[in-house]
């Protein structure tokens, strides 16, 4: 019994070991305003590493940053040329795919995390999408997928920017994240990795809130709660605006 608690009094006094590599992290800014003049935003990530003992020496350390848009479902036709007019021929129904998604790192995805942990943690854009199972084609839905992946990329909805964020001395990092002027309203879930060996050695994570203002705000929720009110209004205007147009080009041509 004597031995016993000799143990646990041993163990109760005895140092706690060091924590691991911790990220903290902020953004420029966490609110993204889209009014008729809006033309893109961009986001500062920064952040550093915090430690409470020498960094580890099994590999050099690793920064991802990963900003994705809110997930909807969507629909990837196929279109084939049949007796000389292009036609749909097939189409996947996805369970969801982000309406924006930026990947940010510190060197080449491939450098930077390992297939297995990017399937844990879903950080690459391929992995982000969640993929039907459709039993009445069979057309391969990884074509589907890389189909959307290279419409929104020319878009600048996807975007894959590796090699940039600033690393430095192991410990201070930064990145910008370009968002375009064609953004869906809602959260964007922020995210950042610390890897090491392609292994995810801490995980921060905060959203930035995207969302109409002003006019715009006001004209959605009419259209939205009130569809007869605004219906109405719109042909207010498109009569206004008719005869504002018509008038105009008499006052010229008499002049």
């Amino acid at each position: 019994m004597l031995r016993l608690i000799a143990l646990v009094a041993l163990i109760l006094v005895a140092p706690l070991p060091a924590l691991a590599e911790k990220v903290v992290a902020g953004l420029s800014q966490n609110r993204v305003s889209i009014t008729a003049t809006f033309v893109g935003s961009e986001i500062l990530v920064f952040g550093a590493v915090k430690r409470d003992a020498p960094p580890p020496e099994d590999g050099p350390l690793q920064v991802i940053v990963v900003v994705e848009g809110p997930a909807h479902p969507v629909t990837v036709r196929k279109k084939d040329k049949r007796f000389g007019i292009w036609v749909n021929t097939d189409a996947i129904e996805l369970a969801a795919a982000p309406s924006f998604y930026a990947v940010a790192t510190s060197a080449a995805l491939q450098d930077t995390v390992s297939t297995l942990e990017d399937l844990r943690h879903l950080i690459s854009v391929e992995r982000s999408i969640r993929i039907s199972d459709n039993p009445f084609t069979n057309e391969d839905p990884r074509d589907f997928t890389r189909a959307l992946i290279r419409i929104r990329e020319n878009s600048g909805l996807y975007k894959l920017m590796e090699n940039s964020v600033n690393l430095r001395e192991d410990t201070l990092f930064d990145t910008r994240i370009g968002l375009p002027s064609n953004l869906t309203e809602g959260e964007y879930r922020t995210r950042i990795f610390l890897t090491r060996e392609g292994r995810v050695a801490s995980q921060y994570e905060t959203v930035i809130n995207v969302q109409k203002v002003g006019l715009e705000q006001w004209v959605f929720d009419l259209a939205h709660d009130q569809p007869l009110i605004y219906g109405i209004l719109s042909l207010v205007i498109a009569i206004a605006a008719g005869w504002g147009a018509s008038a105009l080009f008499r006052v010229i041509l008499r002049t």
